[in-house]
């Protein structure tokens, strides 16, 4: 069962070797003090061609981790290499909200906690583990609903990551709760608008993963830059 306060998101611009190796060695529990669980993933550029560079950005490192306490997250930036790396880039902290689906690393998640504001910023969190026969499906279904999240007015910013074979992650920065909610159900005054219900009544009719979960944060500080940007998060 996980138990903890605190969860990141992390972007960096990295070396390809420092990617690597976190891709093959993340961190853990054992080596890391106030560490629960993290992800460690490459960017991926939503909406992009299947077959493009921008699928797989091996400079690009993300990690989306749940923490113990700040104090955690601040050792691990300061004193190791990893954080170290992660620090030149961007991160949010954030406490969960809702849950939908199951992680089995992220076990004990209860579905729902603390206040729910429509009207309040949040972060969306997915990751799943893809069911490898099912990967055509998942792209034919997907890459619109990347393109809608990529496009949408209501939020600040959208990424989606991966590590090969089956890990696929998506994280995006809402001006409030009420926008991607909206997105979410097809009601957003958008063009082609039901591109998300459509794919989920579609993950539903026949699942592409083996395990997934949609994660709901609010956020409440962040730390950096990305590709020039700061204060990412609506006041």
């Amino acid at each position: 069962m996980i138990e903890t306060k605190i969860y990141t998101f992390h972007f960096a611009n990295t070396k390809i070797r420092t990617t690597a190796v976190a891709l093959s060695r993340p961190p853990t529990s054992q080596d890391v003090r106030g560490l629960k669980h993290a992800e460690c993933m490459t960017r991926m550029t939503l909406g992009a061609p299947i077959l493009s560079p921008a699928r797989m950005q091996l400079r690009y490192l993300t990690m989306f981790a749940a923490w113990e306490n700040h104090r955690a997250i601040d050792e691990f930036l300061a004193d190791t290499k990893l954080g170290r790396a992660l620090a030149t880039g961007w991160h949010v902290r954030m406490v969960f909200l809702r849950r939908w689906g199951y992680i089995s690393e992220l076990d004990g998640l209860a579905e729902s906690e603390g206040g729910q504001n429509p009207e309040a910023p949040v972060v969306a969190v997915t990751l799943a583990r893809m069911k490898l026969p099912q990967v055509p499906r998942f792209i034919r279904w997907g890459k619109p609903v990347e393109e809608l999240v990529r496009d949408h007015p209501g939020k600040t910013l959208a990424i989606a990551a991966m590590r090969l074979p089956r890990t696929v992650s998506t994280f995006s920065v809402w001006h409030s709760q009420r926008e991607m909610v909206d997105m979410v159900h097809g009601h957003s005054s958008v063009p082609q608008p039901k591109r998300h219900a459509t794919a989920m009544a579609e993950r539903r009719r026949k699942d592409f993963h083996f395990e997934f979960t949609t994660l709901r944060f609010r956020p409440i500080a962040e730390y950096g830059a990305w590709e020039g940007r700061t204060n990412i998060v609506p006041i």
